[in-house]
């Protein structure tokens, strides 16, 4: 039987730490507008979106996206959508299984979809299936400015530009001048619909001066990139087609993909073809260009809403969201780090609303640029999406999860050609889930138990047999690999986790890497909630998971510390063993206390990775996940000193996104993270009676918070 103290951990809680609480409410409208972001000179790392976590809208300092080409080697700007994907012909009719590499394991062989080296078809087949499919940049949308002679306004010539994001209402608006005349745009993203509302005015759209073009690109196959190829005009077709005097529709097509661009304005204007791929929208008289454009995956038919009625409907729906979620004030509070939570933690709000709280688990770029090729990467899933529960939104984690049932046939095909039980859950995928060929990804194991962790988030948001039944097969069927991935020992009496895996902590040897610490804690705390779930359903429980789970491995220790993986001796005498992800601290931090791992010894831990981490190497989840750790273990102090961990990765910039380097500008993982900390910080979790245990008590930090749940 379960035993009853791990039963208490388990136990429901619909609202979190209520009681602590505080008695005067919070003006949130104050605390989300003292971080509206402005921006007072052309930033290419101050880019401001848009989006409704289906669809994006990138802007820079002009409201839209006229300077494209200066900003792609910054935060990109970006249309993109969770329906947009391009694939290129499979022209060699390549298969997947070609990039499959044998490993032993456990007397058989087990083939992983890995990329070989070399020049041969299974390197191209690798190759295709990760560069395939790639998620596309749908279209430019840009002010065509000229001057008074006639030659395109450049970006030095914007003049007093104020670019500014308002957080509550969902609203981009810039205001700037060109040889001293005024341009003021504003722009909207309508909350149900994949599509933005922009109204223009300037004396220079009378003038002739001021017009709205925009441009299609084709798709591009690379890891990380801005998404444009402008220079592949032939290879796809963009059909412009009337439907009335104030309304077009563009049909796009790139080789077996479609989609449809759908325009409509409201004064008297025009729109023509000015060369391939570009449409230019002219007033005809007046100072003022209002239009709607919608994104489509297929032809919609009826008008658009306008201008107006896409701002009532941010100003509504916004308003509701931040009356709704999570709120955390700091704004009593006297240290002087303080602010700069505060800041990120709203920022990182509005970020992955807009980007993250689709129907697909999102990529670690969002909806902005391509980052693997626009996939999204499943062990990031908890990273991006556990928060959305914490801060009251459960409802986005919910269509997320409802993705993991239309790849499941494909999950249950990998674990069977792998002669495991259950479903194994891929790593890079696209929507279609087929995992990404890598020498690396096919090997990881920690993403896993990601969706039973989200599951029993919404069952704790709803605790229903509505919400049992739509998740326990996918439930059991995880349960089910995870606990025939474990290998019972010759003694009969510990169940291993072994080689070929690759835990999160990527830098170890997939041959020889057994019992990473996390991925233990992880898998007793999923099987032990999968077995609850049994309970809940009044059914048996699974004896060889129970038998699993209760004889799971212990994490070794070494000199009073937690090894990185078991056969590691010396993991934190050796700098090499220091880098990458400090994983082991999320045994306990992402997770609850399990009673095979010594407090104190995770403490001895947790300090020897503050002192000797090499944090360059560390990722911008991984600060939330140390602090995490630390607030769990009474180390408030520590807490903070991760959370705000100065360096390079842990930077956020002014638009809330997380630098990582010159290569991943923006990082929303760490959005994420930083979110799941500070309600952690805040709320607690199951048994905690401290108050605000993420925070020290030497009076400087009287943080008020509403709304928040608190964790497992």
């Amino acid at each position: 039987m379960i035993k009853l103290s791990i039963s208490l951990i388990l136990t429901v809680f619909l609202f979190g730490c209520h009681s602590n609480a505080q008695q005067t409410k919070i003006d949130r409208h104050a605390l989300v507008t003292r971080h509206n972001v402005l921006v007072e000179q052309p930033d290419t790392m101050a880019t401001l979106s848009v989006g409704n976590g289906e669809f994006a809208f990138t802007t820079d300092v002009t409201g839209l996206q006229t300077f494209y080409h200066e900003y792609e080697n910054g935060v990109t700007l970006g249309t993109q959508s969770n329906w947009g994907w391009h694939t290129f012909p499979n022209t060699e009719n390549y298969q997947v299984i070609e990039s499959a590499k044998y490993s032993l394991y456990q007397g058989r062989k087990v083939p992983y979809l890995v990329q070989p080296s070399g020049k041969g078809r299974d390197v191209a087949a690798a190759n295709y299936f990760r560069e395939n499919p790639q998620r596309l940049q749908l279209g430019i949308i840009r002010l065509l400015l000229k001057k008074a002679d006639g030659s395109e306004v450049k970006i030095k010539d914007i003049q007093n530009p104020k670019h500014l994001l308002n957080l509550w209402e969902g609203r981009i608006s810039s205001k700037f001048s060109v040889e001293g005349q005024p341009v003021e745009v504003e722009v909207f993203c309508h909350q149900q619909s994949d599509l933005i509302s922009t109204k223009i005015i300037s004396p220079l759209i009378e003038k002739g001066q001021l017009k709205v073009e925009w441009i299609f690109p084709y798709a591009v196959a690379k890891n990380t990139h801005s998404g444009y190829d402008f220079a592949s005009a032939e290879k796809h077709q963009s059909k412009l087609e009337k439907i009335n005097g104030k309304s077009v529709k563009i049909l796009r097509t790139l080789d077996n993909d479609h989609y449809q661009v759908k325009l409509q304005w409201e004064e008297d204007a025009k729109l023509e073809e000015s060369e391939t791929h570009h449409f230019v929208l002219s007033a005809k008289s007046g100072n003022t260009i209002s239009f709607s454009c919608l994104f489509a995956p297929e032809e919609k038919n009826g008008t658009l809403p306008t201008f107006a009625e896409t701002k009532t409907n941010n100003l509504e729906s916004w308003k509701k969201f931040w009356e709704t979620s999570g709120a955390v004030d700091f704004s009593e509070c006297t240290d002087p780090r303080a602010p700069e939570l505060e800041r990120r933690f709203v920022l990182s709000q509005y970020l992955t609303k807009i980007q993250n709280s689709g129907s697909l688990p999102p990529q670690e770029t969002g909806l902005v640029f391509n980052s693997w090729y626009g996939k999204f990467h499943l062990e990031m899933h908890w990273w991006h999406s556990a928060h959305f529960a914490n801060w009251n939104h459960p409802e986005y984690l919910t269509k997320q999860l409802d993705w993991y049932q239309t790849i499941y046939k494909k999950a249950l095909e990998t674990a069977q050609l792998q002669g495991f039980k259950g479903v194994r859950w891929p790593k890079m995928v696209g929507p279609e889930g087929q995992n990404s060929p890598s020498g690396v990804g096919s090997y990881l194991i920690w993403q896993q138990p990601h969706f039973i962790y989200m599951a029993e988030q919404l069952y704790r948001s709803k605790p229903s047999r509505e919400v049992l039944n739509k998740y326990k097969d996918l439930i059991f069927a995880t349960a089910g690999f995870m606990a025939d991935f474990a290998v019972l020992d010759s003694s009969g009496k510990v169940y291993n986790l072994l080689p070929p895996l690759i835990p999160a902590q990527e830098h170890w040897n997939r041959e020889t890497t057994m019992n990473p610490p996390f991925e233990l804690a992880y898998w007793h705390w999923a099987l032990t909630v999968a077995q609850e779930w049994h309970r809940r359903l009044n059914q048996p429980i699974d004896p060889h998971w129970e038998m699993v789970r209760t004889k799971l491995a212990v994490p070794v220790q070494e000199k009073g510390v937690y090894l990185g993986i078991a056969n590691a001796p010396d993991s934190y005498t050796t700098p090499k063993n220091m880098t990458d992800h400090p994983m082991v601290t999320g045994a306990v931090g992402m997770l609850p206390l399990w009673d095979k791992i010594d407090p104190e010894v995770m403490r001895a831990t947790l300090k020897v990775v503050m002192q000797k981490w090499d944090w360059p190497s560390t990722w911008g989840w991984d600060y939330p996940m140390v602090a995490m750790c630390a607030t769990r273990l009474n180390e408030p102090e520590i807490a903070l000193e991760a959370l705000l961990k100065n360096v390079q990765k842990n930077t956020y910039l002014k638009n809330g996104h997380n630098y990582q380097s010159e290569r991943l500008r923006i990082y929303l993982p760490g959005n994420g993270g930083f979110l799941k900390a500070v309600s952690l910080m805040c709320a607690g979790w199951d048994g905690c009676k401290t108050k605000n245990p993420g925070f020290p008590k030497d009076g400087k930090w009287n943080v008020k918070w509403e709304n928040l749940v608190k964790d497992f």
